[in-house]
């Protein structure tokens, strides 16, 4: 009955989504071959104006793209012929077997059952053409990698890829991986089995809130699920929130953390909207709209980008095969 009640309440939010004022985009970027789907944004350590936003292109010929803070395709630093790639994530600090410090760009190549792993912005790869995920599913679909997000270990200065599936068993759906390197080159190594799953849709969207060690994925029909992103502390689900303010499909997550607070912006896919949480109590705040439709995938900064994005910058995907850049002031998430 209460869940009944949940998607009443969610069709009546839904029906008003109509009328929110569209907030414009920055920047529309340029027009990627098939299908956009997830970005993620690395920042440039030496000139912020210089940051680059990648993007998925899912399609069986795909791409990973790369733009810069005007849309522009960057296509030196794009990564073509790639089968399906679907979500992708970024990390600062990984440590190479010489002691050598990379950022990292990862994402899901669904069509080969791996993930890839490469080294910005140089965009090397480091994975010897791939990780193998999921090689003990036994399930149709279940070994099929579709969303992907990277952990840092403030305390074990650890590297974890955790990665969700096109379906899986209503328990232990997605999988953590650590990734380390050796004089061997770079591994990537089953850690755990973890996370509920409703049964309904699938989970694709997943974020990891470095700061505070926890993990967020759209169960997609059914909630917002919270774990902790370290191992060691177990598999036990810290709370489902969420899903009664989604109109179908709970999609892309991003979380925007600031000294005064942190905020959770989830796509309300279906309703061609945004619904934003409160981190520390899971409490909704409101819902928006940037004027982008089916959205699957979003990032966040909120370190200043220049003089193009001086308060931050918001990326999300559109379903006519672009992303939209959006400076983060224009989502109020402080008023």
């Amino acid at each position: 009955m209460q869940k009944n009640i949940f998607f009443i309440v969610g069709l009546m939010m839904v029906s008003c989504a109509k009328t929110l004022p569209v907030i414009t985009p920055d920047v529309i970027t340029e027009k990627t071959l098939h299908d956009t789907d997830d970005p993620a944004i690395w920042i440039n350590p030496n000139d912020a104006s210089k940051s680059i936003v990648f993007g998925t292109d899912k399609n069986t010929e795909g791409a990973i793209y790369a733009f810069d803070l005007e849309g522009k395709i960057i296509e030196e630093k794009t990564i073509r012929n790639l089968k399906r790639p679907n979500n992708i994530d970024l990390e600062y600090g990984f440590r190479l077997n010489d002691s050598t410090l990379v950022d990292v760009l990862a994402f899901t190549e669904r069509e080969r059952q791996q993930i890839r792993l490469f080294s910005v912005p140089d965009m090397k790869p480091l994975d010897n053409s791939g990780f193998k995920v999921f090689e003990d599913a036994n399930m149709p679909d279940a070994n099929l990698p579709m969303g992907i997000a990277l952990y840092k270990s403030e305390s074990t200065n650890k590297f974890y890829a955790i990665i969700g599936r096109k379906t899986g068993p209503k328990t232990d759906y997605l999988y953590q991986y650590e990734l380390f390197s050796d004089s061997l080159g770079v591994h990537a190594n089953l850690v755990r089995k973890f996370g509920e799953f409703s049964g309904e849709k699938e989970i694709e969207a997943i974020a990891v809130d470095n700061n505070k060690g926890i993990v967020y994925y759209s169960d997609e029909g059914y909630c917002i699920r919270k774990y902790h992103a370290e191992p060691s502390m177990g598999n036990k689900e810290i709370y489902c929130f969420g899903g009664e303010y989604f109109k179908e499909d709970i999609e892309g997550i991003a979380i925007a953390n600031y000294e005064y607070g942190s905020f959770l912006i989830v796509s309300n896919q279906q309703a061609g909207t945004f619904n934003i949480f409160d981190v520390e109590t899971n409490a909704f705040i409101k819902e928006i709209n940037l004027g982008t439709s089916e959205t699957d995938g979003c990032d966040v900064t909120t370190r200043p980008l220049g003089d193009k994005f001086p308060n931050g910058l918001f990326v999300s995907m559109n379903n006519d095969k672009t992303f939209f850049f959006h400076d983060l002031k224009k989502l109020n998430l402080i008023e």
